[in-house]
Protein backbone atom coordinates (compact mmCIF):
# COMPACT_ATOMS: atom_id res chain seq x y z
CA UNK A 1 0.00 0.00 0.00
CA UNK A 2 1.25 3.54 -1.04
CA UNK A 3 0.85 6.38 0.80
CA UNK A 4 1.19 9.93 -1.24
CA UNK A 5 3.22 12.46 0.25
CA UNK A 6 2.03 16.31 0.47
CA UNK A 7 4.46 19.16 0.76
CA UNK A 8 3.97 21.36 3.97
CA UNK A 9 2.89 24.11 0.91
CA UNK A 10 -0.11 21.68 0.04
CA UNK A 11 -0.87 20.78 3.49
CA UNK A 12 -0.74 24.53 4.74
CA UNK A 13 -3.16 25.06 1.91
CA UNK A 14 -5.57 22.30 2.65
CA UNK A 15 -5.72 23.55 6.21
CA UNK A 16 -6.28 27.04 5.02
CA UNK A 17 -9.00 26.02 3.01
CA UNK A 18 -10.82 23.68 5.26
CA UNK A 19 -11.02 26.30 7.84
CA UNK A 20 -11.28 29.57 6.48
CA UNK A 21 -12.20 31.61 9.96
CA UNK A 22 -13.64 28.77 12.61
CA UNK A 23 -14.80 31.71 15.00
CA UNK A 24 -16.53 33.59 12.53
CA UNK A 25 -20.78 33.03 12.36
CA UNK A 26 -22.63 30.69 10.21
CA UNK A 27 -24.12 31.63 7.29
CA UNK A 28 -27.46 29.98 6.48
CA UNK A 29 -28.00 29.69 3.21
CA UNK A 30 -31.55 28.59 2.22
CA UNK A 31 -32.83 26.98 -0.33
CA UNK A 32 -36.59 26.60 -1.88
CA UNK A 33 -38.60 23.90 -0.33
CA UNK A 34 -35.82 23.57 2.50
CA UNK A 35 -38.71 24.14 5.41
CA UNK A 36 -40.74 21.30 3.86
CA UNK A 37 -39.39 18.82 6.27
CA UNK A 38 -39.43 21.39 9.37
CA UNK A 39 -43.33 21.70 8.50
CA UNK A 40 -43.87 18.25 7.66
CA UNK A 41 -41.80 17.26 11.24
CA UNK A 42 -44.39 19.40 13.02
CA UNK A 43 -47.04 18.57 11.12
CA UNK A 44 -46.73 15.09 12.65
CA UNK A 45 -46.71 15.94 16.05
CA UNK A 46 -49.47 18.43 15.97
CA UNK A 47 -51.57 15.66 14.07
CA UNK A 48 -50.57 12.77 16.17
CA UNK A 49 -51.86 14.52 19.41
CA UNK A 50 -55.17 15.48 17.65
CA UNK A 51 -54.93 11.79 16.47
CA UNK A 52 -54.77 10.91 19.96
CA UNK A 53 -58.03 12.39 20.84
CA UNK A 54 -59.99 11.28 17.68
CA UNK A 55 -59.08 8.09 17.87
CA UNK A 56 -59.44 7.06 21.64
CA UNK A 57 -62.66 9.20 21.43
CA UNK A 58 -64.07 7.33 18.50
CA UNK A 59 -62.74 3.77 20.54
CA UNK A 60 -64.36 4.66 23.67
CA UNK A 61 -67.85 5.44 22.07
CA UNK A 62 -68.03 2.35 19.26
CA UNK A 63 -66.29 -0.64 21.76
CA UNK A 64 -67.18 0.88 25.68
CA UNK A 65 -70.51 2.90 25.44
CA UNK A 66 -74.21 1.52 25.06
CA UNK A 67 -73.38 -2.54 24.97
CA UNK A 68 -70.16 -1.92 23.28
CA UNK A 69 -69.42 -3.51 19.24
CA UNK A 70 -72.56 -5.23 19.77
CA UNK A 71 -74.87 -2.64 19.10
CA UNK A 72 -72.92 -1.62 15.94
CA UNK A 73 -74.72 -2.15 12.25
CA UNK A 74 -76.23 -0.80 9.68
CA UNK A 75 -78.34 1.48 11.66
CA UNK A 76 -76.10 2.93 13.80
CA UNK A 77 -73.66 3.96 11.02
CA UNK A 78 -76.69 5.21 9.25
CA UNK A 79 -78.11 7.46 12.98
CA UNK A 80 -73.98 8.37 13.52
CA UNK A 81 -73.60 9.84 10.02
CA UNK A 82 -77.15 11.36 9.81
CA UNK A 83 -75.23 14.26 11.72
CA UNK A 84 -72.96 16.59 11.02
CA UNK A 85 -70.61 16.19 13.70
CA UNK A 86 -69.57 12.64 13.42
CA UNK A 87 -69.70 13.04 9.81
CA UNK A 88 -66.63 16.03 10.12
CA UNK A 89 -65.15 13.63 13.55
CA UNK A 90 -64.73 10.74 10.91
CA UNK A 91 -63.60 13.01 8.16
CA UNK A 92 -61.24 14.82 10.23
CA UNK A 93 -59.87 11.39 11.64
CA UNK A 94 -59.72 10.00 7.63
CA UNK A 95 -57.39 12.63 6.47
CA UNK A 96 -55.65 13.25 9.42
CA UNK A 97 -54.65 9.27 10.29
CA UNK A 98 -53.89 9.10 6.42
CA UNK A 99 -51.80 12.13 6.03
CA UNK A 100 -49.97 11.05 9.09
CA UNK A 101 -49.49 7.75 7.86
CA UNK A 102 -48.29 8.88 4.81
CA UNK A 103 -45.91 11.48 5.75
CA UNK A 104 -44.19 9.00 7.74
CA UNK A 105 -44.04 6.29 4.80
CA UNK A 106 -42.52 8.91 2.87
CA UNK A 107 -40.08 9.88 5.49
CA UNK A 108 -38.71 6.02 5.41
CA UNK A 109 -38.95 6.00 1.53
CA UNK A 110 -36.74 8.68 1.52
CA UNK A 111 -34.43 7.58 4.38
CA UNK A 112 -33.79 3.50 2.65
CA UNK A 113 -34.86 3.66 -0.86
CA UNK A 114 -30.96 3.76 -1.71
CA UNK A 115 -31.79 4.92 -5.68
CA UNK A 116 -33.50 7.89 -7.02
CA UNK A 117 -35.58 5.95 -9.71
CA UNK A 118 -36.91 3.48 -6.82
CA UNK A 119 -37.40 6.40 -4.25
CA UNK A 120 -39.39 7.75 -7.18
CA UNK A 121 -41.80 5.06 -8.17
CA UNK A 122 -41.99 4.16 -4.58
CA UNK A 123 -43.21 7.97 -3.86
CA UNK A 124 -45.69 7.82 -6.95
CA UNK A 125 -47.15 4.66 -5.32
CA UNK A 126 -47.93 6.42 -1.81
CA UNK A 127 -49.37 9.50 -3.17
CA UNK A 128 -51.53 7.49 -5.63
CA UNK A 129 -52.71 5.56 -3.00
CA UNK A 130 -53.38 8.61 -0.39
CA UNK A 131 -55.38 10.39 -3.00
CA UNK A 132 -56.97 7.55 -3.95
CA UNK A 133 -58.07 6.54 -0.24
CA UNK A 134 -58.83 10.16 0.96
CA UNK A 135 -61.30 10.15 -2.43
CA UNK A 136 -62.84 6.62 -1.47
CA UNK A 137 -63.30 7.63 1.92
CA UNK A 138 -64.49 11.23 1.84
CA UNK A 139 -66.94 10.09 -1.09
CA UNK A 140 -68.23 7.25 1.54
CA UNK A 141 -69.04 9.69 4.52
CA UNK A 142 -70.75 12.39 2.43
CA UNK A 143 -72.94 10.53 0.49
CA UNK A 144 -73.52 7.68 2.59
CA UNK A 145 -78.09 7.29 2.70
CA UNK A 146 -78.84 5.87 5.64
CA UNK A 147 -82.51 5.22 4.50
CA UNK A 148 -81.45 2.80 1.99
CA UNK A 149 -82.75 -0.52 2.98
CA UNK A 150 -79.95 -3.14 4.31
CA UNK A 151 -80.17 -6.71 2.77
CA UNK A 152 -80.92 -8.84 5.68
CA UNK A 153 -80.16 -11.77 3.71
CA UNK A 154 -83.83 -13.40 4.84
Amino acid sequence: MTTAKLTSEELSAAANHAIEAPNAPRKRVRKAGQNFEMYSWLFMRLSGIVLVVLVLGHLFIMNILDGGVHRINWGFVAGRWASPFWQMWDLVMLWLAELHGANGLRTVINDYARKDGTRFWLKVLLYASVILTLALGSFVIFTFDGTIEYPTGN
